[in-house]
């Protein structure tokens, strides 16, 4: 995990010394996991965070990079659970830390408008932690999925900063020992233009 930090500075330190003509943005994001990650953890995700670096490249039109990190966590109930060929009783807890990569385009609807609806796709790798932690034993997987992330939104422009919300939908195809993996998030954020 140490690792995927050092990425996440390095992207938001770089993408800050870029030219103009480009945005940040930092945002909250509220994750609900879909499919098999909601199998493993159900809980709405409180726990998410995302930094985005675009760059205009014509008018409304955008190429970038996104990164961000999303936790999911569930603590179980005492029971006995199945693991394998073993049966182990206790309180369980779930983890699921996903950190995305992404390159993305994007298109901003009237940009300069006060109100900016805004549409971006993304694609790229999410690496993903699963960590349930029973008494004394911890049992962890990992691995890099590819992914594609769709994100439809809206951007509330000020002369200082701007504020946005959308809807993102992150989708991990199956790798190595877990599932595919795909969550839903709302996101708000603040974007800095230059």
């Amino acid at each position: 995990m140490k690792k995927t930090l050092y990425i996440l500075l390095f992207t938001v330190l770089a993408s800050s010394a870029m030219a103009q003509n480009s945005m940040m943005s930092w945002q909250y994001s509220v994750g609900f996991a879909t499919g098999d990650l909601h199998d493993y953890v159900a809980p709405v995700s409180w726990r998410g965070v995302t930094y985005n670096y675009n760059r205009m490249v014509e008018t409304g039109a955008t190429i970038g990079l996104e990164i961000g990190w999303n936790v999911f966590y569930e603590e179980k109930a005492y029971d006995t659970y199945t693991r394998g060929d073993w049966d182990y009783t206790g309180k369980q807890y779930r983890y699921s830390n996903n950190v995305p990569l992404l390159f993305t385009i994007g298109y901003f609807v009237n940009p300069d408008d006060v109100v900016t609806p805004f549409a971006n796709l993304g694609i790229g790798t999410m690496y993903s932690e699963r960590k349930t932690a029973m008494g004394a034993y911890t049992f962890t997987a990992d691995g890099w999925h590819f992914e594609m992330k769709p994100e439809l939104g809206i951007m509330y422009n000020t002369e200082g900063a701007s504020l946005s919300l959308s809807g993102k939908y992150y989708y991990g195809f199956k790798t190595g020992d877990l599932p595919a993996e795909g969550f839903f998030t709302i996101n708000l954020g603040v974007v800095v233009k230059r």
